[in-house]
């Protein structure tokens, strides 16, 4: 089972931030909910950063905005998460960028849809 840390998780069943957790629970992901803001996100520990979590994590999908992505990426790249996702409005140019020059294969793409779901169903 791969672990995907979810970058801006939110309890909020509105925003993309917790439809990706469901959506990535229902594909058979462990699901991490990474956010400063809370404790629990849909049942699971949240954890303030990917660094915040003692496993290993396979891949990430940033769902935060562009300013706060830049301070995330590099964090993600000292955890060793190679790929990324970069939802809409989390991709900036400079993030990107960043995230490249850190040895990150950057995804530009929405990640629900890239594990052959809609953001719709959830």
């Amino acid at each position: 089972m791969k672990t995907v840390a979810i970058i801006g998780a939110s309890p909020d069943r509105h925003k993309f931030g917790n439809k990706a957790l469901r959506a990535f629970r229902q594909a058979g992901y462990r699901a991490i909910p990474i956010t400063p803001h809370h404790t629990m996100v849909e049942g699971e520990t949240a954890y303030a950063s990917v660094l915040d979590y003692p496993g290993d994590i396979d891949l990430a999908s940033v769902y935060v905005p562009p300013e706060i992505g830049a301070q995330v990426v590099d964090s993600l790249a000292q955890k060793g998460i190679g790929e990324v996702w970069f939802n809409p409005g989390a991709d900036a140019p400079g993030v990107l960028t960043r995230a490249r020059a850190l040895g990150i294969r950057p995804i530009q793409a929405c990640s629900i849809i890239g594990i052959g779901m809609s953001p719709a169903q959830f």
